[in-house]
């Protein structure tokens, strides 16, 4: 069962650092209004947001592979989607989905920074990436960590559904396990327990991460 733990934290991790970019873009286009690109952004959120992610795993699977075959027809290309491989699909899903979420969370954290320290940093000569890379951004992480950490429980957990499109990932893993053997019980047990062992370990690094960015908190510099 441990052989599809490192299919499991693919799963979870790189759709945490895409999902971040994609949310990061988001929160700046909503933030600052951008023409008609915000509109856009606004129907992306609520659409994600409204949805459950085993639908959004669903229109990628069947939608992705016909964008893909209508474009090699028309531009000629030789390959087909079938070349896609299955994990494709769950990384852009899940990455869709949380940085919808992640959108928020980084919106929420750079607007609790009152305006007036950015402000204070300008004032001292500090350019605006400047303040935002020292002043802005720090506090606006250690106001945003515990959603962060939230969300990539929520993807650990969430990565069970790559099953539905054949993924075996742990929990996939562990139902063909129990169907071989007929110990459900076991196989699930012992599911149960890794996941629950990642989420400690997820749950201490960010404590480490939050006892690093707190020093901001109290005003300091670095």
């Amino acid at each position: 069962m441990l052989k599809a733990l490192p299919l499991t934290l693919v799963i979870s991790i790189v759709p945490l650092f895409t999902g971040f970019i994609v949310g990061t873009v988001v929160a700046f286009v909503r933030m600052y209004e951008v023409k008609y690109i915000h509109r856009i952004a606004q129907f992306y959120v609520s659409f994600f947001r409204g949805t459950p992610l085993l639908l959004h795993i669903m229109l990628i699977y069947f939608a992705l592979p016909m964008i893909f075959d209508a474009l090699a027809v028309r531009y000629g290309w030789e390959v087909r989607s079938n070349v896609i491989p299955l994990i494709l699909f769950i990384l852009v899903a899940f990455t869709l989905n949380i940085g919808a979420y992640m959108s928020e969370t980084i919106r929420s954290g750079i607007l609790s920074v009152s305006i007036g320290q950015l402000e204070a940093a300008l004032s001292v000569g500090m350019t605006t990436p400047q303040a935002m890379k020292r002043i802005v951004i720090p506090q606006a992480l250690m106001v945003s960590l515990p959603n962060l950490l939230s969300k990539f429980v929520g993807l650990l957990h969430g990565s069970s559904l790559a099953f539905m499109i054949s993924l075996q990932e742990l929990n996939g893993t562990a139902h063909i396990v129990a169907m071989r053997n007929w110990k459900y019980l076991e196989a699930y047990i012992a599911a149960a327990v890794v996941y629950w062992i990642l989420t400690i370990i997820a749950e201490y690094i960010s404590g480490l991460l939050e006892k690093r960015l707190n020093v901001y908190s109290r005003g300091g510099v670095a």
